[in-house]
């Protein structure tokens, strides 16, 4: 990091004893939005309790009416207006991830300057996209559940969005892209992991959001692929702007989550080809 940036060492100072007390510090909104996925992954909670909790939420009342009335979830069928039906209709699961999703784009409209940042906006759709590839590829090529892959790929970078969020009140940080880069690879796996174990989110999927940059990641032993695989391959799929290969892509030196995954030039094409309807039917969802 330049020397020139006193700031820099004051922000990473903070981090650092937010980190250690584990004192993270979000919206509002967004803290609402995590008691909202406690009570969705509670298997006892009833559709009408949940369209209770739920219905504290405008904004992710609003947007889970829209989908069930989607043409893809609705299928030409009466018009749904009340959220019982709705999350009847979506399903816990989808419910809970597009809860998670309407908090996180809450985070990064926290502040008018910072969400208008080609940063956020970039990170937020690449995290859609992660979510729906993982979505797709714990299904076809894993026994994994793709509705938990879906949230690995939509937290895996929730370090970075909390570095962003935090540095938004370091102007001359934020506007020294070099300094910011060095900050955002130091800490965000730690700051991922730490922000994932205090909302209780299951342990695996901290660990992909931790490890999913190693691109040495073994199991130490031979086995099939696991979530961190899965947010591996999803993260390399969806560097661009449209879900493949990546121009350049090494297969020589390819991780062997690829491997593991069954994965190759050509059958990478085929899943996400294949696949092309259900992406964006998350990416929808989700956005």
């Amino acid at each position: 990091m330049k020397s020139g940036y006193p700031n820099g060492f004051e922000f990473i100072e903070g981090l650092a004893k937010e980190l250690s007390a584990k004192n993270l510090v979000f919206p509002t909104s967004l803290n609402v939005t995590m008691s909202i996925r406690s009570a969705l992954s509670d298997p006892d909670s009833s559709a009408e309790k949940v369209a209770h909790i739920v219905g504290a939420e405008p904004v992710l009342s609003a947007q889970l009416l829209r989908l069930a009335n989607s043409v893809a979830i609705n299928m030409g069928n009466k018009k749904i207006t009340d959220l019982h039906t709705a999350i009847t209709r979506l399903g816990y699961a989808l419910v809970r991830n597009v809860a998670i999703s309407v908090g996180m784009r809450q985070l990064t409209e926290a502040d008018p300057h910072y969400a208008a940042h080609p940063r956020i906006n970039g990170l937020w759709k690449h995290s859609i996209l992660v979510a729906a590839l993982a979505f797709v590829l714990a299904k076809k090529k894993t026994r994994l559940s793709p509705d938990e892959a879906m949230l690995a790929g939509m937290l895996h970078d929730i370090g970075k969005f909390y570095i962003l969020y935090r540095a938004k009140n370091y102007p001359d940080l934020f506007a020294d892209e070099s300094a910011l880069d060095e900050i955002i690879w130091q800490w965000h796996a730690e700051i991922s992991q730490v922000i994932l174990e205090s909302w209780e989110i299951p342990e695996e999927i901290a660990i992909a959001a931790r490890d999913h940059e190693f691109l040495d990641h073994n199991h130490g032993h031979p086995g099939p692929a696991d979530l961190t695989d899965v947010v591996m391959v999803a993260n390399i799929l969806g560097c661009q702007d449209k879900p493949g290969i990546p121009d350049g892509f090494n297969w020589e030196t390819a991780p062997s989550a690829f491997e593991r995954l069954q994965l190759n030039a050509e059958t990478c094409i085929e899943v996400v080809k294949e696949s092309e309807e259900e992406i964006q039917l998350i990416t929808q969802a989700l956005a």
